[in-house]
């Protein structure tokens, strides 16, 4: 599946409404089955798509950096954490560690991460629509589907799913 951002961003602008109404239905399912339906769409997308095409989430969010991300991140490039700290991130509104600009300062030319097997928790679990428990990360799961044609195909065929089954 071939990915055009401009066309993402302009549907993703278009439909704010329609994602609404989808995961306010989304609050009505049942953890087990919700967790079930976004585990097998998450692998039915991801095997139709690949994020190396697209890497708008890197080129447009940031993840947040646990203190042990820092660490490792750290020593792999040989300077100190308070270094690290002081050159890419800062501490947000939330007491999180964020990046201090956008797009990623480890997004390669080629949408590669140039610490992609010591990346970020966050990083490595993005777009995040796999997990357990997915009604408690909704909201951001929702704000994903904004930064990632992925998750956002993602929710689309949950929805459709869960909407053929009441039928």
């Amino acid at each position: 599946m071939q990915i055009n951002l401009r066309k993402f961003k302009k549907e993703v602008d278009d439909k704010k409404k329609e994602r609404k109404k989808i995961f306010k239905s989304f609050e009505k399912v049942k953890s087990g089955t919700l967790d079930r339906v976004f585990e097998e769409k998450h692998d039915e997308v991801f095997s139709e798509i690949d994020c190396l095409d697209c890497a708008n989430c890197c080129k447009t969010a940031t993840p947040v950096f646990k203190n042990k991300d820092i660490e490792t991140i750290s020593k792999r490039l040989k300077i100190k954490p308070k270094d690290f700290i002081d050159k890419y991130v800062y501490l947000d509104h939330e007491n999180d560690y964020v990046l201090q600009k956008t797009p990623c300062s480890f997004l390669n030319k080629d949408n590669t991460c140039s610490i992609y097997d010591i990346r970020p928790l966050a990083c490595a679990g993005y777009p995040h629509t796999n997990r357990r428990k997915i009604n408690s990360m909704l909201p951001l799961t929702e704000k994903n589907t904004t930064i990632c044609p992925a998750a956002n195909e993602i929710v689309k065929r949950v929805f459709n799913e869960l909407e053929s089954v009441k039928k």
